[in-house]
């Protein structure tokens, strides 16, 4: 008689929500099919919204599935895997954006299922970050899985391993991890699959042979496919195979421990969207711009009700938070055209984005105005100023002066000294007051602001040189703007290492030219091809602006570039007013018509989109860039594809950074939006700017309206570390707060930092109020265990440091000096995130 056969297992369950896909009834069709199959167990990847709606809609049903779900032990037929509020892909957002994502997930399914447990993270589109094992630890789950075999338009992980790895994060963190198994090739034929998709007999064979034990598949189906199960009696299926939640898999099936260490980089996680195209562009655009927004208003709000007893604006955020969650919504940007008239993801972004955007700077503004105290007309102008930063900075302080001002504004700092100064004029007209700005970590400081009659002749920080060259000039960097070919930059000198000239001359590419193939023309055209008009628009000694006009094939392109003094961040506009719709990029596909499962596919190819180019004179570049909580230095010699089966991971999500360790000079570009860079051993750094042709699904990602891009470079000495890149995109990100105050100020409150650091290199992400007690998120953005000594300067009975479920770790031993401000040690791994939570 022969012996049995092993068993397989497959992990089934459903996919989607009430935002994406969950038509009317299907609660019903669930609750019917559990019972018509009794030993069909399902695995729940649902927008915990939907359980609001469904609850409302299908009460009944919606009773049996909760009593479906009451066993949420290793039996249960019940799991929820990834509680995500919107299902967002995790790695196209910020850190603390993935940890509001999965808190407040779990928050609303627990608000249904009182009892749900969340053990294992799953996702059926490719959600994954590097930073995961550490934030899904703290969370308190156990397991997590690497597959998503049945929806990988957008991408899917690096195989690697067999029947479990220990996902090793940048911070250490292990979690214990099905792997998509380096036998689960892609499937032959699709361009969405790999073949652990059905448990084929195929793929278990070959598990088998890999010396796994327990081999599984999956298939979180779409809500809505009313299949039932997914595996079919009679089909081509493994036998036997047993249908399994996660959690019965990791506790009952699969071996308890591995040897095999992943140290999982962001380059594993090998995906990409229709990057350049507009449309995209946009809603990348406006979710970044609602997430520095909302994270800006959340400390603004914890300052005000530290420091003012201000009432914590909870329902406000919450609102700002839902829609800034709702706009990273994987469907957003990878189906950014589905819903029809006014009603495409896109539309719904756009909606998302500006209601966050108008309730984060309405907290913002009540959050400085609580700083005012009672009004004294015969008070100097006072102008306090807000860092919401976790370090001192020296920013540029910007505010509208008041329409009767007169005469030439003054500004001095506490002590009394001038600060450097200058007036401007708005896009609208109107008159602004820009200065440099001396600001505490995370808190404020007052300046006064006087009239005099007369200033000072001011220190320009722009002119035209002899040869016509347009020079922008501060204490760190000359740049020279040549506009016989089409404003691009022909020098870029890096005063901080001996005047190193940073501009490759020997490069075929012009610094800073917008370059693409235009294939209805057969050709590539670029903003150097001719010559274009550069204007001084603002120069004074704290800001100088210039305008570079030129042309892209016919197109008109306006550039600005701003220099600011003493920053070292150089920022970059770019807009292209486009008369038509013009096709750029590979040209593949374009005619023929698009097929779905067609490995080759044009929109992958950034060396023929439209590039910001930046030939650098660095001979040995490697490539280092941010991720949610991570930097990862490239593995890539190139970053350039064009199928899905190659699919590199060429993502920028804040920025990228081009090193020479033997120079030990670098430059770091910033993008105001997640999106794809190039680069290569014989191409520059590139920034994409432009896709218009055939995207997923055979769209035409056309362009509609002018395209407006910012960017920023940073040229350093060392390494992204010792320039500390992180921080200085942060201030990118949250420029400060600036607010006329009418209101005398007592000396001893004229300068507060309620958080601060004895070194530089940690960052403060988040910061709220909950429960009368002060949350306070920091990340240790370096490569190094380090301990930091803290200074509170607020009320504190207590300092613990909690897990992101709130658990104590550990209470933090607190002394305090003659002045009453606290001082405590604390110590983050490399990239570590943790959570204070001081009680007044």
């Amino acid at each position: 008689m022969p012996a049995p056969a092993q068993t397989a297992y497959f992990v089934d369950g459903y996919h989607g929500g009430v935002y994406g896909h969950y038509p009317t009834n299907f609660t019903a069709f669930i609750v019917e099919s559990l019972r018509t199959h009794p030993v069909w167990k399902i695995n729940f990847e649902i927008e915990p919204a939907t359980w609001d709606w469904v609850c409302t809609n299908e009460p009944g049903p919606y009773q049996e599935l909760k009593q479906f779900a009451a066993d949420q032990s290793a039996g249960g037929r019940v799991e929820f895997i990834n509680p995500a509020y919107a299902q967002s892909y995790l790695w196209n957002i910020s850190g603390e954006c993935v940890i509001q994502q999965l808190a407040r997930g779990m928050s609303k399914i627990r608000e249904h299922f009182t009892n749900a447990a969340f053990t294992t993270y799953s996702s059926e589109e490719p959600c994954f970050t590097s930073a995961l094992p550490g934030i899904l630890g703290s969370f308190g789950f156990k397991n997590a899985v690497l597959k998503n075999p049945n929806t990988c338009w957008g991408g899917y992980t690096r195989a690697h391993g067999g029947e479990l790895v220990n996902w090793v994060g940048p911070d250490g963190t292990a979690i214990l991890t099905v792997p998509r198994y380096g036998i689960e090739s892609l499937h032959p034929g699709s361009t969405w699959e790999t073949i652990a998709n059905a448990n084929s007999p195929d793929y278990i064979r070959a598990a088998f042979s890999a010396q796994i034990q327990h081999p599984v598949g999956m298939c979180i189906q779409d809500a809505g496919w009313r299949y039932g199960p997914w595996l079919k009696p009679g089909s081509d299926v493994y036998d036997p195979t047993e249908v399994t939640t996660w959690r019965n898999y990791f506790q009952n099936v699969a071996v308890q421990k591995t040897a095999d260490d992943w140290h999982f980089s962001q380059e594993d996680v090998q995906v990409s969207l229709v990057w350049g195209a507009q449309v995209l562009q946009r809603i990348a655009q406006e979710a970044r711009r609602a997430e520095n927004r909302v994270v800006t208003a959340e400390k603004m709000a914890a300052l005000a009700g530290v420091y003012r007893q201000a009432a914590w604006p909870e329902a406000p955020l919450d609102e700002a938070w839902r829609t800034l969650m709702l706009s990273q919504h994987h469907d957003c940007w990878i189906v950014p055209y589905n819903g029809g008239r006014n009603h495409t993801w896109a539309d719904k972004v756009a909606r998302w984005t500006e209601n966050t955007v108008q309730r984060s700077d309405e907290i913002i503004r009540q959050s400085a105005e609580a700083f005012a105290g009672e009004s004294n007309s015969n008070a100097p102008f006072q102008l306090r100023v807000f860092n919401t930063l976790g370090m001192a900075r020296t920013g540029i302080a910007c505010v509208a002066l008041p329409e009767n001002w007169r005469g030439e504004p003054l500004v001095r700092d506490r002590a009394g000294q001038a600060v450097p100064s200058q007036v401007a004029s708005t896009d609208q007209g109107a008159k602004e007051l820009l200065f440099v700005a001396r600001l505490p970590a995370l808190g404020y400081a007052t300046f006064k602001l006087e009239s005099t009659g007369k200033s000072a002749v001011p220190r320009p920080l722009a002119f035209v040189a002899k040869d016509g060259a347009t020079v922008l000039e501060n204490d760190l960097y000359r740049l020279e703007l040549d506009p016989v070919q089409g404003g691009t930059i022909r020098s870029l000198i890096l005063k901080e290492q001996g005047n190193r000239q940073l501009v490759d001359g020997a490069s075929a590419r012009r610094f800073n030219e917008l370059r693409g193939y235009f294939f209805e023309a057969g050709k590539f055209h670029s903003t150097a091809d001719g010559p274009a008009e550069i204007e001084i628009v603002e120069n004074g000694p704290v800001r100088a602006r210039v305008r570079i006009r030129g042309q892209l094939a016919s197109n008109a392109v306006t550039q600005v570039i701003t220099l600011m003094r003493g920053q070292r961040r150089i920022d970059f506009g770019a807009r292209i007013d486009w008369h038509d719709s013009p096709g750029i990029g590979e040209n593949y596909e374009q005619s023929a018509g698009y097929q779905p499962a067609d490995d080759h596919k044009a929109f992958y190819d950034e060396r023929c989109k439209l590039l910001a180019l930046f030939p650098i004179n660095l001979p040995e570049q490697k490539i280092y860039k941010n991720a949610p909580f991570d930097v990862t230095q490239s593995r890539l010699t190139d970053t350039f594809f064009s199928t899905w089966s190659g699919i590199k991971n060429n993502v920028l999500l804040s920025w990228v950074d081009v090193f020479d360790s033997k120079r030990q000079a670098g430059l770091a570009l910033f993008s105001d939006h997640t999106t794809s860079y190039a680069h290569g051993t014989n191409d520059p750094l590139g920034l994409t700017l432009q896709y218009s042709g055939i995207g997923l699904w055979g769209f035409h990602y056309s362009l509609r309206g002018p395209t407006e891009v910012n960017y920023a470079l940073v040229p350093h000495v060392g390494n992204w570390e010792q320039a500390a890149l992180w921080a200085e995109n942060d201030a990118w990100n949250e420029p400060v707060n600036t607010v006329f105050s009418e209101s005398e100020t007592a000396p001893e409150f004229a300068s507060r930092s309620l958080l601060s650091f004895d070194r530089d290199g940690w960052e403060v992400p988040a910061m709220r109020l909950e429960n009368g007690k002060v949350y306070i998120r920091l990340f240790n953005a370096s490569q190094e265990a380090a301990q930091r000594n803290l200074t509170y300067d607020g009320p504190l009975a207590k300092a613990e440091l909690v897990q992101l479920n709130d658990k104590l770790i550990c209470e933090i031993p607190v002394t305090k000096d003659a002045a009453g401000r606290a001082h405590l040690a604390l110590t983050l791994p490399p990239f570590g995130v943790g959570t204070l939570r001081i009680t007044p």
